[in-house]
Parts: C-alpha cells; sequence; structure tokens
C-alpha cells in the first residue's frame, strides 16, 4: 500500500474510537485524551489532556508496549503526536486554528514544546502558520493530492529499485510478519502506521535514509484520508510486491507498485472533488 493508502470514507474517518481499557493509574493520558475528544468533538482541544502535568506526557504510564515507549519521549515529541493523531482521525478539522497558549494551558506544558510541536506538524503538511492569524489545521486540495501521489511514484519506485538487490530473507520475513498484523488490523491509524513500516522494512536496505525520510513524511500527509474499502485488494498487490522481490524480479516488482499508487490516487482526488462540489451547492443554495 502506497502513499495514498486505505480509501476515503467519511463516516470511517469520524468514526469514534473503541473504548479504551481502564488505565491503571488516574493519570489519562494523550491517547486516552484523544479518544475521549473522538467522542465528543466539538470538545475536542479541551479533551486532548485531562489534568495535564509536564510529568504525566513526559512519563504516561500504559498497558500497551506501544504507549509505554511514549515515556521515553520529549513533551514536545507526545504532544506532536497527540496533534498528529487528532487531525488524522478528524478531531481537529481543516482550517482550525491551534493557539499556543490555549494548547500549553491544555497541555499543562509552556509555549516551547507547544511551538516545537506544532513546527514539526508545520514540516509534515498538517499545519499551516500565518502571520497576524497562527496555526491553522491545514487542507488538501485535490491538485495537491494528485501530486503527492506523482512524487510517491517516482520516490518509492526508486527506492524499490535500489533495495531489491541488497533484500535478505529476514527482511523479506519481517514484511511478511507485517503484512498478517495488517489483515488483523481493524484501527484505521492503526493500518496506516503498519502500511508505512511495511514499506519502510522493505526499502531501508537501499540505505538511503533521506528518501526514506521524505517517503515517511508523504506517508503521513496522505493518511490524512484512511480508507476502508481498498484492504483486501491491497493487501493483495503488497503480497505481489514481496513475492516479486523475493524472486528478485525488479520490473515485476515495480511494475505492480507503479499500478497500485496511480490506482489509489484517484481515489483520494474523486472524493475530494466530491467534497468540494457539495460545499459549493451548499454556499448557492444559501
Amino acid at each position: 500500500m502506497q502513499c495514498l493508502e486505505t480509501t476515503i470514507a467519511k463516516n470511517a474517518i469520524f468514526e469514534p474510537l473503541q473504548a479504551k481499557k481502564q488505565q491503571k493509574h488516574t493519570d489519562a493520558t494523550i491517547t486516552a485524551s484523544v479518544a475521549a475528544a473522538a467522542i465528543a468533538p466539538t470538545r475536542a482541544l479541551r479533551q486532548l489532556m485531562v489534568t495535564p502535568t509536564t510529568r504525566t506526557i513526559v512519563n504516561a504510564s500504559t498497558n500497551s508496549t506501544a504507549e509505554a515507549s511514549r515515556s521515553r519521549r520529549t513533551a514536545s515529541e507526545v504532544i506532536t503526536e497527540a496533534l498528529r493523531e487528532a487531525i488524522l482521525r478528524g478531531i481537529l478539522k481543516g482550517g482550525q486554528r491551534l493557539g499556543q497558549e490555549e494548547l500549553a494551558a491544555q497541555f499543562g506544558v509552556s509555549r516551547l514544546p507547544i511551538r516545537e510541536a506544532l513546527r514539526q506538524l508545520e514540516v509534515e503538511g498538517f499545519v499551516l502558520s500565518y502571520p497576524h492569524r497562527g496555526v491553522v489545521v491545514s487542507t488538501l486540495t485535490p491538485e495537491e493530492v494528485q501530486e503527492i501521489s506523482e512524487i510517491c511514484l517516482a520516490l518509492e519506485t526508486l527506492a524499490l529499485r535500489l533495495t531489491i538487490p541488497h533484500l535478505s530473507e529476514d527482511v523479506l520475513q519481517q514484511a511478511d510478519a507485517i503484512l498478517s498484523k495488517i489483515d488483523q488490523e481493524t484501527d484505521l491509524l492503526g493500518w496506516s502506521e503498519l502500511n508505512w513500516q511495511f514499506h519502510k522494512t522493505l526499502y531501508t536496505p537501499a540505505n538511503r535514509p533521506r528518501l526514506l525520510t521524505l517517503l515517511k513524511n508523504l506517508y503521513a500527509t496522505a493518511n490524512r484520508y484512511p480508507l476502508t474499502s481498498y484492504k483486501a485488494q491491497s493487501q493483495q498487490e503488497h503480497r505481489k510486491i514481496l513475492e516479486a522481490c523475493r524472486h528478485r524480479e525488479t520490473e515485476t516488482a515495480l511494475k505492480i507498485l507503479e499500478q497500485h499508487i496511480e490506482a489509489t490516487a484517484k481515489m483520494p482526488v474523486a472524493y475530494l472533488k466530491r467534497e468540494n462540489s457539495e460545499d459549493a451547492s451548499q454556499e448557492i443554495g444559501n
């Protein structure tokens, strides 16, 4: 699955998160706060953190290994992740202003980690900074999504061509194991993250860290449109790519990847055009 993977399903984007298990400690973690915000989007900004303190943010204690790793991150890294997740889930919407003072109050930190988090999100394309207006959640046009697809096509085919001669059996087994996890994943963002891990695993042996960083940022931007109906076909294409890599059939693998990227790019572009058309019709009606 490439940058613009998982079809656009409007209801899925705003789908409430499944209830999380009761935490051992009373301090709420950032992830739990984002989940609560998904249930009540109008209170999203206020509920990004509940009873926040810097210590709570940096040393959040949870029952999962993934969330436990957050405790070793800086406050700005954890805040970045929380805001990114809120944007990806549609809790924080395009055009919504993100005030530094308000965010600092909600997270219980100074403005410094907030500024650092917003700068990182701007690099990733999730927010835009305007003079005299501040920072707002960005939106993507159909043309921008198409451009992202074209860039992904060029970079991913390059990465795949470079990596195939260096793929070991261990790497191929790791990639196959990730596909098995994707089969079982039901959470949209979990699926998107595993999708990136699959491609990252394949491309890492190429030893092109800057190329990998560019692709990671493009994946993050494109995953603002996590889609569901394409999963089965996507997994079939993943396995075809992996099989071609296993047999060192470079041209076959590249052809499947290229067709896959081009096909999936049409879905979000069509969705955004339809949404823009509906918005325009509503404005005319009003």
